[in-house]
């Protein structure tokens, strides 16, 4: 009887373009809104910024000059946890399955997880990993919780693939609209353009508004008002006084 053993299949080794560029592990574990320990004799020292290219300790407003050319970004609260906007990190890496929220009008991602022993009631949905309650469209509720799902779930990747359809031309940032949103074009007179911008028609400051052929737009005929003017009383006069 001949016995045939089979090996274990090996892990699958993964790049490390699909783990995340050299600096998110860095950035997850910085402690961060801290005295710097570079300025302790300064006041507003307080350290909110991280150097993508040094990856070391984070900084304050006065650390900047000495990373002039590097890419930094910016640290901020909410709810005494750490976040960082989708405007910086979303052209970084890949931020799908993890939730994002709004605050003071811009969309932010959590750097670290927020454990949450008991979801509420009517939940269907919680992070595979710190077990917080989520809408059923997100898988995780921060990026440190995505970096543990991919221990296991070789689909999830940070890397920024090429989004179908793209040129050649394209840099593979993966931003979109949302990220980058394009302010409104404005006169002097503070009328926004972008809703009317159309081809084949052509604005001027002081023709006003044309047709698609070129021809200016004549005013309607004013509507005839068809009441009867109100009859203008005389001058008063006082009545006779008979003595």
């Amino acid at each position: 009887m001949v016995m045939v053993s089979v090996a274990n299949p090996s892990p699958m080794v993964r790049s490390e373009e699909d783990l995340g560029p050299p600096w998110l592990r860095p950035l997850l574990g910085t402690s961060f809104f801290v005295p710097c320990r570079m300025h302790p004799e300064l006041s507003k020292n307080e350290c909110n910024l991280f150097c993508l290219d040094c990856t070391g300790d984070a900084l304050c407003a006065y650390c900047l000059p000495a990373h002039r050319d590097h890419h930094v970004v910016q640290i901020r609260r909410s709810s005494y946890h750490n976040v960082i906007r989708v405007s910086e990190v979303g052209k970084l890496i890949d931020i799908s399955h993890v939730q994002t929220y709004v605050i003071n009008s811009a969309k932010i991602v959590f750097l670290n997880g927020r454990p949450q022993a008991r979801p509420g009631k009517g939940v269907t949905n919680t992070c595979e990993i710190c077990c917080r309650s989520l809408p059923d469209s997100f898988r995780f509720c921060s990026l440190g919780c995505k970096l543990g799902g991919m221990q296991w779930d070789p689909s999830l990747t940070f890397a920024i693939r090429p989004k179908r359809g793209q040129g050649s031309g394209d840099d593979g940032s993966g931003s979109d609209d949302s990220f980058s949103p394009k302010k409104p074009r404005r006169t002097a007179a503070g009328l926004d353009l972008g809703r009317f911008d159309r081809p084949g028609i052509r604005w001027s400051d002081d023709e006003g508004s044309r047709s698609n052929n070129g021809r200016p737009i004549t005013p309607g005929t004013p509507p005839i008002n068809r009441c009867r003017p109100s009859r203008r009383k005389g001058i008063p006069h006082r009545a006779p006084f008979y003595g």
